[in-house]
């Protein structure tokens, strides 16, 4: 019931207009948002870092309603490949299509993202983030529009949904980098599974076949992100029984959650990314982390009220 309340508010317009305008929720994102300007986030990114992390960063925010709006999104991200550059950091992108116009124009968001994937350095990735069902069928042709052209763009994949399974199988001829998460937008029951094991339970079926195509040399990058301990355990056992090397393979996992769970995984020599976000839309965002994790709810409750 907690998840779906907190999925509720993330599309609620009177919440997202009212709520980040109050200190103490401001003051409560602060363990997960380094703060709204691209500055504190590659301010973070330079500090992780130094203690052996790499990151993606992603400005906040979704569904642009105009092509200058989308044209001006390419803009900011081409401006960050250039501060990345700059700065000499492990960083990626990671880009939602709704940002690049792809409720207006498929062909158009197919273009913008290739022009940022262009603007990107070898051996770096522009990520594609997964959003609700709705876009699937459009992310995945965007996505394969740009890969048989392009080796630096990865797609994100969503456990949760019934439909994984088969969407990566059909992706794997193209050896692509995909980064695994178990997905956090509300869906009925027909489209994502419902109770937690099951989605639990794709996750680990799908970590599976990821680390047994980069073995067999049938995938690109493959990463595994979640921030449960347990699944971490399983995804590295999987891989060690398979014979896929540390630096074969990436955990990933969002800034300021589990940040013990991530030092200990930089000390034992895995390759740790971490998720950065940034921006002024960030209420949607902040909504449906702490439902993938409502254990968060308690320290934003203390907060609050501290």
């Amino acid at each position: 019931m907690l998840r779906n309340a907190l999925l509720w508010a993330s599309t609620n317009p009177f919440l997202a207009e009212r709520l980040p305008r109050s200190r103490a929720v401001q003051r409560a994102t602060r363990r997960f948002l380094p703060g709204e300007r691209l500055e504190d986030a590659l301010g973070e990114a330079a500090r992780l870092q130094e203690g052996g992390a790499g990151t993606t960063v992603t400005l906040l925010g979704e569904n642009v309603t105009t092509p200058v709006e989308a044209d001006g999104v390419v803009t900011h991200y081409l401006h960050v490949l250039e501060a990345v550059r700059a700065a000499g950091l492990n960083t990626e992108l990671s880009v939602k299509l709704t940002q690049l116009g792809l409720e207006q124009d498929v062909e158009a968001t197919r273009q913008r993202l290739e022009h940022v994937v262009r603007a990107c350095d070898p051996g770096s990735l522009v990520w594609v983030d997964m959003e609700s069902s709705a876009y699937v069928d459009r992310t995945l042709e965007v996505f394969r529009g740009v890969r048989e052209d392009h080796q630096n763009v990865g797609m994100c994949l969503q456990s949760y949904l019934r439909r994984t399974q088969e969407d990566l199988d059909k992706l794997l001829p193209l050896q692509p980098a995909i980064r695994l998460v178990k997905g956090a937008y509300k869906e009925p029951p027909e489209v994502a599974f419902p109770r937690k094991a099951d989605v639990d339970q794709s996750f680990l079926r799908l970590s599976s076949t990821l680390l047994r195509a980069r073995k067999e040399g049938r995938v690109g990058r493959p990463v595994i992100a979640t921030h449960d301990q347990r699944m971490v355990a399983e995804a590295n056992r999987m891989a060690h029984e398979l014979g896929v090397g540390k630096d074969a393979y990436e955990i990933a996992m969002l800034y300021g959650i589990q940040t013990a769970e991530q030092e200990r995984l930089v000390r034992n020599g895995y390759q740790l990314r971490i998720l950065v976000s940034y921006g002024t839309h960030w209420f949607p965002w902040y909504m449906r982390r702490l439902a993938e994790r409502p254990a968060n709810v308690w320290f934003v409750v203390k907060q609050l009220i501290g």
